[in-house]
C-alpha cells in the first residue's frame, strides 16, 4: 500500500489548522521544526483542562500532514475509549488540510491502541523468536484473579488458621511486584503491610501462578508488559522494532509504570521522535514515571543524554511562561 502526500498544498491551508492553537501549544506542536522524525524527546506536563489531549492529537496531525508515513507512527493511549477518541480528534485536524483523504490516513494508523493491546500484537508477531506460542490466550483480571485462587486452593492456602489474603489482594500484590520491578518484600512492606507475615507463602505462590499460565498458554495483563519489556531487551528485537516506528507518542503519561518506561526506552533509546503528554499532579502512583524517563535513570550509555530533552510546562488552562525548560539530571 503506497501512501501519498499532496507537495502542492498552500502554506495557507497546512497551517490553518494550527490556529486555533495557543502560542505554547502550537511550538509544542512543532517542536523539531521541519525535521519531526530527527526531534529530540518532548515532555509536555500539562494540568487538567489545559488542552494536553488536544494538544498532542494536533502534534499526530502536525506529523501527518508533514509528510510522515501514518503505518510508522506508533500512538500509545491507557484506555480503548481514549484511543478512539485520539483518532477522532487527529482525522478532524488532517481533514481541515486533506479534506477526502484524511480518512485514508488516519486509517492507516494501525499502531494506536493501550500499551496492552499493542503489545499483545507485537508479542504475536515476535513469539516464535522469543520462543512463545503464537495463540496464546489473554486472561482478563476477573480470569486471572480466579486462575490465582484456584493455585491459593492447590496449595492450601485457602484453609489456613488465618485468613490468608483473598484472590483479589494476591493479585494486586502480584501485579504490583511485576509493574514495579520491586522485591515482593519491598511491596508488601510499602502497600500490603497486613500481609507481610505471607511472604513465603505468596512467594510459593506467585510461582505456582506462573507455572499454571505457562501450561495453559496464558498470558495475563502484566505478562504483555512484562514480556514486551523482556522482548526489547533482546538487542536484535529491540533494532528491529525500534526501526519500524519513526514516532512514538504517549497520552496520560503520569500513569505508566516502570515496565512501560524501559519499553519506550528500549523503542526510542535517543528520544528522537518520542513525545509524551502527562500530569504529574494525576500520578496514580507515589512516584510517577513521568520524569523517571528523562531523569537521571533515563540516560542510555551510548546516546545522548537526557539532561538534553526539552521540557514544555503547561498549567491550568494554558501553557505557563516557563516556555521551554531543561530538563537536568536528578530535578524533579
Amino acid at each position: 500500500m503506497e501512501l501519498l502526500h499532496d507537495s502542492g498544498l498552500s502554506l495557507t491551508m497546512t497551517i490553518s489548522y494550527l490556529e486555533k492553537l495557543n502560542p505554547r501549544q502550537r511550538r509544542a506542536v512543532e517542536h523539531g521544526g521541519s525535521a519531526l522524525a530527527e526531534a529530540g524527546p518532548l515532555l509536555i506536563i500539562a494540568g487538567a483542562g489545559s488542552g494536553k489531549t488536544n494538544t498532542l492529537a494536533h502534534r499526530v496531525a502536525h506529523i501527518i500532514v508533514n509528510g510522515a508515513d501514518p503505518r510508522r507512527i506508533m500512538l500509545l493511549t491507557f484506555s480503548r475509549r481514549a484511543s478512539a477518541e485520539m483518532m477522532r480528534r487527529v482525522e478532524r485536524i488532517v481533514a481541515n488540510v486533506m479534506r477526502e483523504r484524511a480518512e485514508v490516513m488516519t486509517d492507516a494508523i494501525v499502531w494506536a491502541g493501550t500499551f496492552h493491546a499493542v503489545g499483545a500484537r507485537l508479542l504475536r508477531e515476535y513469539a516464535d523468536a522469543i520462543g512463545l506460542d503464537p495463540a496464546f490466550t489473554i486472561h482478563d483480571r476477573g480470569d486471572s484473579a480466579d486462575l490465582m485462587n484456584l493455585v491459593r486452593h492447590d496449595l492450601g492456602f485457602s484453609k489456613t488458621k488465618k485468613r490468608f489474603p483473598m484472590k483479589g489482594t494476591c493479585l494486586a500484590i502480584y501485579s504490583r511486584t511485576v509493574n514495579a520491578e520491586l522485591p515482593l518484600e519491598d511491596v508488601l512492606g510499602s502497600f500490603f503491610p497486613w500481609c507481610e507475615a505471607w511472604e513465603a507463602e505468596l512467594q510459593r505462590l506467585f510461582a505456582a501462578y506462573v507455572v499454571a499460565k505457562q501450561q495453559q498458554h496464558v498470558l495475563d495483563y502484566d505478562d504483555l508488559l512484562l514480556y514486551w519489556a523482556q522482548m526489547m531487551q533482546e538487542p536484535s528485537i529491540a533494532v528491529h522494532v525500534s526501526d519500524r516506528f519513526d514516532h512514538v507518542l504517549v497520552d496520560e503519561y503520569q500513569d505508566t509504570n516502570r515496565l512501560q518506561a524501559s519499553v519506550l526506552l528500549a523503542l526510542k533509546p535517543n528520544g528522537r521522535g518520542l513525545t509524551v503528554v502527562g500530569d504529574d499532579a494525576q500520578s496514580i502512583s507515589p512516584k510517577s514515571a513521568l520524569l523517571r524517563t528523562f531523569g537521571r535513570n533515563a540516560s542510555p550509555p551510548n546516546g545522548p543524554s537526557w539532561s538534553a530533552c526539552m521540557m514544555k510546562r503547561i498549567k491550568r488552562g494554558t501553557l505557563s511562561r516557563g516556555s521551554w525548560k531543561t530538563a537536568r539530571r536528578g530535578s524533579h
